[in-house]
């Protein structure tokens, strides 16, 4: 078993009344657990687990394979801001997407971790823009290690990672159009 700060970066229903949630911790990495009875009207984790929620998790670890068991959560930063408009959402989303793809489950990476809460901070308090996501996409290269040749950070992030997630389109749009 481990407790360690977390952040929830993305939720998929399991079962009826379960969800497999995975979070960015700093100590773990990406860790994904299965939150049994989830769904249930009194649910210990009834109003707990939602998007950028972040807070301390205690796990059970799973004996074989990835998909551990969540115990508890204690959630201190509900980050309520980010849900005041669909762009702040979609890139929050699109933060937690690059997190989520450029690193393998359970590889513990402190600074990334720091980015990410910083970012997610920041968006809950300020409007999104295209130098907040561009600023965002520059740290995460630095962070992975693949920033050199001093090309455009979309560009290396997109050969490290095979593709970039589709929400980066939208947000390119919808940004440029403001």
């Amino acid at each position: 078993m481990f407790t360690t700060e977390a952040i929830l970066i993305r939720t998929t229903r399991l079962t009826d009344t379960s969800l497999i949630v995975s979070w960015f911790t700093e100590e773990e990495g990406l860790v994904k657990t299965v939150a049994k009875g989830a769904l249930r009207p009194k649910s210990a984790f009834a109003g707990k687990l939602d998007l950028f929620f972040s807070g301390e998790i205690c796990v059970v670890r799973a004996r074989k394979g990835e998909l551990h068991i969540l115990r508890e959560v204690s959630i201190s930063g509900w980050r309520q801001g980010l849900r005041r408009q669909y762009l702040t959402t979609l890139m929050a989303g699109y933060f937690c997407q690059l997190v989520e793809a450029g690193v393998e489950p359970g590889h513990c990476d402190a600074p990334l971790f720091d980015l990410l809460t910083r970012a997610l901070d920041y968006l809950e308090k300020e409007d999104p823009t295209m130098k907040a996501m561009l600023h965002f996409e520059k740290q995460l290269t630095e962070i992975l290690g693949i920033s050199g040749g001093g090309g455009a950070a979309d560009t290396a992030l997109r050969s490290h990672l095979g593709m970039m997630p589709a929400t980066r389109a939208q947000l390119v749009e919808r940004l440029t159009e403001e």
